[in-house]
């Protein structure tokens, strides 16, 4: 999830302190190239003119203001949090160094140091949208929707015209069991800006989750038709990142094509899901039960196969194999199947539990 820094580093908000503030000329100079290279994407040359300018003024508030975003920027937290702690006890009434020293914790994952100074910022500037909204995305890191969708609500009053905003609270609604809610905020979203990231599929995954498998369908057709439109959108730091979504998306695709019936064409998405995310459990399994209705038996078996190696607990994957090794001939082994289903079966009755995709 992108945080909310600034597009360009001397904005209104950063500037705001300069009335008043007297630098040396070369300090001044220092400042002035510094901000060149920033804007220029340059973030590491950007925080060595900010450090020498910081030498030569170190009680200039932008200095350290302009020095803690560069190593924010440039994805070295631990230099940002070191620097902020210290800008935080010169200027402890500063919104905006309490809201990036709270970004630089959340970067480093100390998510309770996050909270405490994104708090201490919205107390300080209870007007800016940004700092709701960073608060936020540290609450649904931390699977925690209803502060979460607190926060959204109120950055969305602040700025109504926010498309990733409005995704984050249909998420959070989601999770707290609001769908309708939720299914509102991902339109909102959509409105804003159509080709948002995975609007369609959260869309569409509402839409699953109360059983209206067709809109969902057409909502992960037009996830994934954004992505191939774009193949390129996304930067390479987020490849990773990507590939885990586009893999998710394939495999809801596929789901619920599974669920309306549509065998043939949910194995061809179901088959993309198991390429990108080969340790996924539940999209083999969705693989091999496809396959069996088709009569494709064995590749049926090799999936279901798969799908138990990958997670042995869940008795619908043992009640498909004795299925497809029933009909390949191999009863011994299809009636230690239907054991090691009977078995499981007991045990999540007892425990109360619920298998994934019941036969």
């Amino acid at each position: 999830m992108r945080m909310s820094f600034p597009k360009a580093l001397f904005s209104s908000l950063l500037m705001a302190s300069l009335t008043g503030a007297a630098l040396a000329q070369s300090a001044e100079s220092l400042l002035n190239q510094g901000e060149q290279l920033f804007n220029a994407g340059n973030f590491a040359a950007a925080a060595e003119k900010f450090e020498q300018a910081r030498r030569q003024a170190p009680d200039n508030q932008v200095v350290w203001r302009a020095l803690l975003l560069s190593y924010l920027q440039g994805k070295r937290a631990d230099w940002a949090r070191e620097i902020g702690e210290e800008a935080v006890q010169r200027w402890p009434r500063d919104p905006l160094l309490q809201h990036w020293l709270g970004l630089a914790y959340f970067q480093t994952q100390q998510h309770e140091k996050a909270v405490e100074h994104l708090s201490r910022a919205e107390e300080l500037d209870s007007d800016e949208p940004t700092i709701p909204f960073d608060l936020a995305l540290v609450y649904v890191a931390n699977k925690q929707y209803l502060p979460a969708a607190e926060r959204l609500e109120r950055s969305i009053r602040l700025r109504p015209d926010q498309p990733m905003a409005h995704l984050l609270l249909g998420r959070a609604y989601h999770n707290t069991n609001r769908t309708m809610e939720a299914i509102l905020e991902f339109e909102t979203a959509l409105r804003l800006q159509p080709n948002i990231d995975l609007g369609h599929y959260h869309l569409g995954f509402a839409y699953e989750s109360l059983g209206d498998n067709e809109q969902a369908i057409a909502h992960y057709r037009k996830n994934l038709a954004l992505e191939q439109e774009n193949p390129g959108s996304k930067k390479q730091s987020f490849l990773a990142y990507s590939i885990i979504w586009t893999a998710e998306v394939y495999f809801r695709l596929g789901h619920a094509l599974l669920a309306t019936g549509q065998y043939q064409e949910s194995t061809v998405h179901l088959r993309q899901a198991v390429e990108l995310a080969p340790d996924r459990a539940e999209a083999h399994y969705d693989l091999g039960k496809a396959l069996l209705q088709l009569s494709d038996v064995e590749p049926a078996f090799h999936a279901l196969q798969r799908a138990a190696t990958l997670n042995p607990e869940n008795s619908s994957t043992y009640y498909l194999l004795a299925r497809a090794l029933q009909r390949m001939g191999k009863k011994g082994e299809a009636k230690k199947a239907r054991a090691r289903f009977a078995e499981l079966k007991k045990k999540e009755e007892k425990e109360g539990g619920m298998a994934y995709g019941p036969p």
